[in-house]
């Protein structure tokens, strides 16, 4: 690659040296678990997630059309309630006092006209928000940000690696604490979920980008403030160990598409970091071993994500 070429692809990144470490955990989720032993080699990484101004020069440039902005058929979904094929995105709404937790639908709306210029839907804007992170992607409008760029998504061990900032082991991005000092290091859920939020690290929904320390890596927010897309397709747990040190997997890039849940109606890909839903008392991941499924034309107003280059 050309120096040149190279200088200006990955300005705004950090180079990422590759080593082994050990991916997942043993004490969180069921699907983080067994962790392993896993190799990577060097990449570059956003520093933060793709923010708006970043998103809308690539609209401009290409006349790209989020999925959220593009109304289903019922060729597409079947199965779906006619009513329901409209455009539109995932909404989080706060209830309006305790429910059960089991039942997500109670603080999600799929919303009519919400898309990443209108994270809340008609009405709303992304006005004085450039340096948010672009939210409302689905994972074909990431990698086609990503291609545009002539970058890539991370796979899911290079994202996990890349947060983990050089500590080996460490339950967060910085440590084993998780607010040092009673410092907020990322932004998250405080309070009782679903229905209050103290917002005592200064945030409702986004924070921009950079608004909390850098890893060791000097990487924001990578976890917290949104889910990121990876490459990998999700599986339920990790693959063990190898039976013998000598097998480390290097740059492991998840099971084939075909090996899929075949009880998943939708292909499903694996996020990263957590975000600013994520709350202790319900959804403790905002830790870099936590992992989440997603199906690949579902998007949020808490789902974002960031580029890296190889080689």
């Amino acid at each position: 690659m050309n120096s040149l070429v190279a200088t200006a692809l990955t300005d705004g990144m950090a180079r990422i040296p590759g080593g082994v470490f050990r991916m997942g955990a043993d004490d969180g989720y069921f699907e983080e678990a067994p962790s392993h032993m896993v190799e990577v080699d060097d990449f570059w990484i956003d520093t933060h997630a793709v923010t708006n101004r970043d998103f809308a020069a690539f609209v401009a440039a290409t006349g790209h059309v989020t999925v959220a902005e593009i109304a289903p058929t019922l060729a597409d979904y079947p199965n779906a309630l006619p009513e329901m094929l409209f455009a539109g995105s995932l909404v989080f709404k706060k209830t309006r006092g305790p429910v059960d937790t089991r039942d997500w639908s109670q603080w999600w709306e799929f919303r009519r006209g919400a898309d990443w210029r209108h994270p809340y839907g008609p009405g709303s804007s992304i006005a004085g928000l450039d340096d948010h992170p672009v939210v409302h992607i689905a994972y074909a409008d990431a990698l086609a940000y990503a291609q545009w760029r002539g970058k890539d998504l991370a796979t899911e061990a290079e994202f996990e690696y890349a947060a983990r900032g050089g500590l080996e082991g460490a339950t967060y991005a910085w440590g084993e604490v998780f607010r040092p000092g009673g410092k907020h290091m990322a932004n998250t859920w405080q309070g009782k979920f679903p229905f209050q939020n103290t917002l005592e690290d200064g945030w409702e929904t986004t924070a921009p980008v950079g608004s909390f320390p850098p890893n060791g890596y000097g990487l924001y927010d990578m976890i917290g403030n949104t889910w990121e897309w990876t490459q990998d397709w999700f599986q339920p747990r990790h693959d063990a160990d190898a039976p013998k040190a000598c097998c480390v997997p290097k740059n492991p890039r998840g099971p084939e598409a075909g090996t899929l849940d075949p009880a998943a109606p939708i292909p499903q890909k694996v996020l990263k970091g957590g975000s600013f839903l994520c709350a202790p008392s319900y959804c403790k991941r905002y830790r870099p071993a936590s992992r989440h499924a997603e199906s690949v034309d579902t998007s949020t107003c808490h789902i974002g994500f960031r580029c890296v280059v190889r080689g």
